[in-house]
């Protein structure tokens, strides 16, 4: 195999799987190369990564040593990923009537879904997470995208139970209505002490995403991050929610005057 080819083909392994740990024999052994030439090759794609700005790759010394890739923005690309966000929430056709905000098209635009997962990911890489969870809302395409980037599974809180998926575990909590609600999640779904991050689309109290960290607590899980797409800016609700990384911030939506104020969140904080 030619170098060329080599570089493409290694490119592509590290791309499809970060996070991946990988000892050099095994691709000498693949692309029949010795150490010295993967290692050569692997200086490249690493360079070429940095450059490009989206991530690098991370060598391990020793017997058991190798090599994996670490997904990562630059802070400057991701806030220029978050400023364009801002720019495409303040379009006066969003607002819906009671000020909500019309957002589906942006939670449903695979591009732009990946490019805020990559945000994300970059932000929690070095938090040795699990597992990424999210409420069965809009959130879903979120924690997927985030997920790809950590390479761990999605597990999804739900509403109600399901029959296909054995014994749960539910509790009651207040959402951001102020109403009594449910969440479950299965038993099967969740490994006790496992490190969680929790992905959500919108955040207005922290009504929803409190109620997520008392039921893992019930699974003896470690909440290592919570990462929300926007959060609202109102004075009269009180955060019930410290700790959480958000991209953007609704600060105001007028809906006589169809003028919406959209600003960065604390990513950059």
């Amino acid at each position: 195999m030619k170098r060329s080819q080599r570089l493409v083909a290694l490119t592509n392994h590290f791309l499809e799987s970060p996070f991946e740990h990988v000892q050099l024999p095994y691709f000498s052994s693949k692309f029949k190369a010795s150490k010295s030439s993967i290692s050569e090759d692997l200086d490249i794609i690493d360079d070429m990564f940095r450059n490009e700005g989206i991530g690098y790759l991370k060598r391990i010394a020793g017997a058991s040593g190798g090599v994996k890739y670490i997904p990562d923005y630059p802070k400057e690309k991701s806030i220029e990923i978050i400023d364009e966000l801002c720019r495409l929430l303040e379009d006066p056709v969003r607002i819906l009537p009671g000020g909500y905000l019309y957002m589906s098209d942006i939670l449903g635009d695979p591009k732009t879904v990946r490019k805020i997962g990559r945000v994300f990911a970059s932000a929690f890489a070095h938090l040795d997470i699990d597992v990424v969870i999210t409420v069965a809302t809009k959130g879903i395409p979120l924690a997927y995208a985030v997920a790809t980037f950590l390479d761990v599974p999605v597990v999804i809180v739900r509403r109600d139970t399901k029959v296909t998926e054995g014994s749960s575990v539910s509790i009651n909590y207040v959402s951001g209505n102020s109403r009594i609600q449910t969440m479950v999640l299965p038993k099967r779904s969740l490994k006790e002490g496992s490190n969680v991050c929790i992905i959500d689309d919108f955040m207005k109290a922290g009504g929803t995403i409190t109620g997520m960290k008392s039921l893992l607590e019930e699974f003896h899980a470690n909440v290592k991050a919570i990462g929300v797409l926007a959060e609202a800016d109102d004075e009269e609700d009180e955060r019930v929610v410290d700790d959480y990384t958000s991209l953007l911030k609704i600060t105001n939506v007028d809906t006589r005057g169809k003028q919406i104020e959209v600003k960065r969140g604390n990513f950059n904080s």
